[in-house]
């Protein structure tokens, strides 16, 4: 029996994914249980027309995100940090103090979306990565001083 799943299945498939099933494993576990639907004419038209519209969400978010690196690439993030002997900085910036001076200044993005290549531990500019999006990374400058 052909399904079309609607929930991700282990070991079977993900959501919108078609497939060809035992029937009794079909009824009886997959379509009582909500996981999958019969193929029909009709179900295929609700999953192209679903598809289309989760394209459509990610091409717009993918441009939100486009919009915010462009504003993101000009900022200068900068952190008064206390040094000891030889401008030796104690302790590093980490992404949680990224996240909240970011979001100091309007953008509102989340600590785990923000990479850090090496940690920020001394004085001067550093540049830090932030995944937007899967397709879409930013840069933005953060400047350590005394």
């Amino acid at each position: 029996m052909k399904v079309i799943f609607t929930k991700d299945v282990k070991g079977q498939g993900k959501a919108g994914d078609i497939k060809e099933v035992k029937d009794g494993y079909a009824q009886n576990f997959l379509i009582r249980n909500g996981y999958a639907v019969a193929y029909t004419s009709r179900s295929k038209e609700i999953l192209d027309i679903s598809n289309k519209n989760k394209a459509d969400q990610e091409a717009a978010e993918i441009k939100r995100c486009e919009a915010l690196k462009k504003e993101l690439k000009d900022r200068v993030l900068t952190f008064k940090v206390k040094t000891g002997k030889q401008d030796q900085v104690f302790g590093t910036i980490s992404t949680k103090q990224i996240s909240s001076e970011l979001e100091k200044i309007g953008y509102k993005i989340d600590k785990k979306k923000i990479v850090l290549d090496e940690a920020i531990s001394s004085l001067g500019y550093h540049e830090v990565k932030i995944n937007l999006h899967k397709k879409v990374q930013a840069k933005v400058t953060v400047e350590l001083v005394k």
